[in-house]
């Protein structure tokens, strides 16, 4: 087993039934953490719990679930308001759960293009709702677990849901880019991890092979350890620190996110 490194914190993983989200949960309770893990069902989020306490014998004790579908935002700000409830303070927000754009561009119930509104807008009215559990004490960190292909991304301001022009890749990669611009602001610690490519879902995004997730996931894992010192908005690819898009680091671009964010998610943070 690893060291306790994390004994006493406690750490939300967005998407954590399976791939990299499943195996940071993993991580993550065997350095000692308490981990709440959050599945698109309650159904799903407690067999990932279980699978865990069964296959690898984390004590139940550190597991704590929780569900919300990103593809409805009433869901998401339920689920915080019931994670502040029953742990006040949060040390660390792991932002991982994540889908490929469809084929065909589609529409939520609220309004947003799909992957925008599951891979960035659902993570940022999370990162908002919780603050202030991020916040109450000192050395609360957010780790978006974002993409290299961010770099090829670009927002469309007048048309984040893509309506005029639709290509699945383009969507994904304004998802992922969107998410790492968020790591810049400056409300809560956060910071950008592209994992490696790894052998998960999202795969066929990348390659035809991969690294196994726990690979990946050990790259998330490091950033959650209170003894790794992270600046805010940096962004890692795997365990080193390199430039982001130049996007993700122009203060205007992050002004002008949080405020297309909040307008989109209804929510004046």
């Amino acid at each position: 087993m690893p060291s306790a490194i994390l004994s006493g914190r406690t750490v939300l993983v967005t998407g954590a039934t399976s791939g990299i989200g499943y195996e940071t949960a993993r991580q993550l309770a065997e350095s000692g953490g308490t981990v709440l893990v959050h599945g698109r069902t309650a159904e799903e989020a407690r067999a990932a719990a279980d699978r865990l306490i069964a296959t690898v014998g984390i004590n139940a004790g550190q597991l704590c679930a929780y569900a919300a579908d990103f593809t409805h935002l009433d869901e998401v700000e339920a689920m915080a308001r019931r994670v502040v409830e029953a742990h006040p303070h949060l040390d660390v927000l792991v932002n991982n759960a994540g889908m490929a754009a469809p084929e065909r561009h589609t529409i939520t119930a609220d309004g947003n293009e799909i992957a925008f509104q599951v891979n960035f807008l659902a993570h940022y009215l999370l990162t908002c709702l919780l603050e202030p559990a991020l916040t109450s004490d000192p050395g609360g960190r957010v780790v978006n677990v974002s993409s290299s292909l961010h770099r090829t991304g670009n927002i469309q301001w007048s048309d984040p849901h893509r309506t005029r022009r639709y290509s699945r890749l383009a969507a994904y990669a304004q998802s992922q880019l969107a998410l790492t611009v968020f790591a810049a602001d400056p409300r809560v610690t956060a910071v950008s991890v592209h994992p490696g490519i790894c052998d998960t879902a999202l795969l066929p995004l990348y390659a035809h092979e991969g690294t196994p997730a726990a690979d990946g996931a050990a790259h998330v894992v490091r950033l959650c350890d209170p003894a790794v010192e992270i600046v805010n908005g940096a962004y890692y690819d795997r365990a080193e620190r390199v430039d982001p898009a130049p996007a993700a680091t122009e203060n205007r671009s992050v002004q002008r996110l949080n405020k297309l964010a909040s307008l989109l998610v209804g929510h004046t943070a």
